[in-house]
């Protein structure tokens, strides 16, 4: 459905925006289904939790499709929609804070237990996930959600801003941060893997 998503044009997408604020039932399905994949995968991410992950992104569908004349055709569909849930995914990581429970990125499934993934990871493979989560745990929530857009879903600086709500200029500022973090914690590393990953956030 990611894909199918993709490949929607800006005119596709507006009718089918359309014809669900009209009450169209199947444009609404045809709409969270190309694009509940992609955002439980980030909102997932975020909380490290398959509950709160599908809470989240049920009360962000909810929000979206309740406030549909709000919606700018300036912007992908997309672009609005993981802007409802990085507020909703935020209000849940304040709410757990408050309340003393903090979210651990040190416990990370191999990846055969992620949304998406079915292949089984190496020992080394796994260790690595360990570390490079570990050193994600020790960002702000805007600087994580900075990363996984930029790396995972591959947004662009704007339209990560958009999503955030922030200047691009502050994105900018949370990709420097964020790599220069991963780089502290990968820099004793050398092997192949580690390379690979240094590469990225060089």
């Amino acid at each position: 459905m990611e894909k199918e998503a993709e490949k929607l044009d800006r005119d596709q997408e507006r009718q089918l925006v359309g014809h669900a604020c009209a009450g169209d039932r199947r444009a609404v399905r045809t709409l969270i289904g190309l694009h509940q994949d992609r955002l439980f995968a980030f909102l997932w991410r975020m909380v490290r939790n398959h509950h709160d992950a599908e809470e989240v992104c049920q009360e962000a569908f909810l929000k979206a499709f309740s406030s549909l004349d709000s919606y700018s055709s300036e912007y992908r569909f997309s672009t609005w929609l993981f802007t409802i849930g990085y507020r909703v995914c935020l209000n849940r990581l304040r709410r757990k804070k408050n309340a003393g429970s903090e979210i651990d990125f040190s416990e990370v499934p191999a990846a055969g237990s992620e949304p998406g993934h079915e292949s089984l990871e190496s020992e080394e493979a796994g260790l690595l996930r360990q570390t490079v989560w570990s050193a994600v745990e020790q960002l702000s929530p805007p600087q994580q959600a900075t990363l996984l857009l930029f790396y995972r879903h591959e947004l662009g600086c704007h339209e990560i801003a958009r999503v955030l709500e922030v200047p691009v200029a502050t994105v900018k500022s949370h990709l420097h941060r964020g790599r220069a973090k991963l780089r502290e914690v990968l820099e004793s590393r050398n092997d192949a893997e580690i390379f690979a990953y240094r590469s990225q956030v060089g």
